[in-house]
């Protein structure tokens, strides 16, 4: 009896990518013993598969091509500063929600608070720890995944109308333009209110800082944030001495 013919291995397509549950991190740093030290440090749990990009248009061809989970991103750049890189990824849908973490020299506040309002949702000065950056990615993930308990992602109200999860803000019927941390504001606010917030709360919960940067920066983005929603501005009140609270309204 003849063996039984053995059939060839299936091709694998071309173009389609391995599934993997590991978190995709894109790594963005022209300094070669930088980008290796992080690559080693994120990896190093197993979990975690890290790209390295060399320059400001590299970093976004490759975050355009795949989105990853998160980007670690470096100020100083070739081609492309990391700012212009950092506002250009929180226009673009697939990396808008992105988060981003800013690891760079740059250590004064003012480039901190220049970085955050650029859309960075976690600053890191060189020389770095490489522990504390690993648990900087873990914490921002974590705020990253949806929480189960938060507030139905519409709010109705008597003049605003708020789909979270849409991302989309209106008043009175008219559209409301929010750069991305106006917008976590309002989320953050809205979902718990009639509560008085702290400033240090909103630091710590909307910015992922705990009085790293001036509270100042909340009162700034509080009074843009008032300003642009108009009539439902009132909403947002001021309790002396303590903070802020979004007044419900019911429509």
């Amino acid at each position: 009896m003849e063996p039984a013919a053995q059939m060839p291995p299936r091709p694998r397509p071309v173009g389609v990518a391995h599934r993997t549950d590991k978190t995709r991190v894109l790594v963005v740093e022209d300094e070669k013993d930088i980008a290796g030290l992080v690559k080693h440090t994120l990896e190093r749990g197993g979990d975690t598969i890290v790209e390295v990009a060399a320059s400001g248009d590299q970093a976004l061809r490759a975050a355009s091509e795949q989105p990853p989970d998160l980007i670690v991103l470096d100020l100083n750049l070739p081609v492309l500063g990391g700012l212009e890189v950092c506002r250009l990824l929180r226009t673009r849908p697939g990396t808008a929600r992105t988060p981003i973490i800013m690891l760079t020299a740059r250590a004064s506040e003012s480039d901190r608070v220049i970085g955050l309002d650029a859309g960075a949702d976690d600053y890191v000065t060189k020389p770095f720890s490489p522990r504390e950056l690993a648990a900087r990615v873990r914490a921002v993930l974590r705020r990253g995944k949806p929480d189960e308990a938060a507030a139905p992602p519409v709010y109705r109200g008597e003049h605003l109308v708020a789909d979270f999860d849409a991302v989309s803000i209106t008043v009175d019927g008219q559209p409301v333009r929010l750069t991305r941390r106006e917008f976590e504001l309002l989320r953050y606010l809205v979902e718990n209110r009639n509560r008085v917030l702290s400033r240090d709360r909103l630091l710590e919960r909307v910015w992922g800082y705990d009085r790293i940067i001036e509270t100042r920066s909340v009162d700034v983005h509080v009074g843009r944030l008032r300003a642009k929603l108009g009539a439902a501005g009132r909403q947002i009140e001021t309790v002396v001495g303590l903070g802020y609270k979004f007044i419900e309204t019911e429509k």
